[in-house]
């Protein structure tokens, strides 16, 4: 009887254990990921004192003579999102925290995820690891994971240094007729939503490879167009149809722009 060698099939499951277990180590050990960490917390306490010390301080333009006030936050909430008033509107309009909140999160995820892949390409990682270890999907499935799990952690640090931020000021916690629901719904929210930018910082990632710049360039044009959404999509007052609505978003930008993102590495060179 002749003696036969079995080799152990690598399926998906398995190759998908292994570049996860990769990834996430790499991610831990870089002094990247910690330094976006810091920056989403200490960015939303800084902002929320400055902008509260400047409250009421006035500038004048020499050349019209006309005074600007400058207005600081009124409610802790506003670094979230625009809280509603009496008569159902929403405070804040286009004013600074209404466009510097916690929605800067998703561009400083597109900074990670391009300088996370772009590294792999830099140093001829990716080349690599193609040939004896993974399929061209399973990468594109690991790093949008990975820049997933990136973004949710930056939104819920942002969320931590806000609260920060507002008791040193001394704002107010009042939610104006919203409730602890509706801020847990809003959170969650965003966080599904992040994976819709993330799919797209990926696949811009994955098409531009080593060259970071491009792709930075390209992933913040791309995250550009649909960032003046986030805020009607995930508002402060968001419901469970809200998180439903991000969920179904994110999975089918993850397939569908996962898909492309495959597509792309099988097509081009790997150089």
């Amino acid at each position: 009887m002749e003696n036969t060698v079995n080799f152990p099939k690598n399926n998906f499951g398995k190759r998908m254990k292994s570049m996860l277990k990769v990834d996430f180590r790499r991610m831990l050990k870089s002094k990247l990921f910690y330094i976006l960490i810091a920056c989403a917390l200490v960015i939303p306490i800084l902002m929320t004192v400055m902008m509260t010390m400047m409250d009421g301080s006035v500038s004048i333009d020499p050349q019209t003579g006309v005074e600007t006030v400058m207005e600081g936050p009124e409610n802790t909430w506003q670094s979230i999102g625009t809280l509603p008033t009496a008569d159902g509107a929403t405070m804040g309009g286009m004013d600074v925290m209404a466009m510097c909140n916690i929605n800067m999160m998703y561009m400083l995820a597109a900074v990670f995820i391009c300088l996370f892949i772009s590294d792999d390409f830099r140093s001829g990682y990716a080349k690599n690891l193609f040939t004896v270890r993974v399929e061209k999907g399973d990468y594109v499935i690991s790093k949008t994971f990975a820049g997933f799990v990136c973004g949710a952690l930056l939104l819920m640090f942002y969320f931590i240094g806000a609260m920060l931020g507002g008791a040193i000021s001394g704002l107010s916690f009042d939610l104006q007729g919203l409730t602890a629901g509706n801020i847990v719904m809003c959170m969650i929210a965003k966080g599904f939503l992040m994976l819709v930018f993330v799919s797209i910082f990926v696949l811009v990632s994955v098409a531009a490879k080593q060259k970071a710049w491009l792709s930075i360039c390209g992933s913040l044009g791309g995250g550009m167009l649909l960032f003046m959404m986030v805020s009607m999509i995930t508002p402060l007052g968001s419901t469970l149809m809200n998180v439903l609505l991000c969920l179904a978003g994110g999975v089918l930008f993850a397939f569908g722009l996962g898909a492309i993102g495959n597509t792309v590495l099988k097509k081009t060179s790997l150089v």
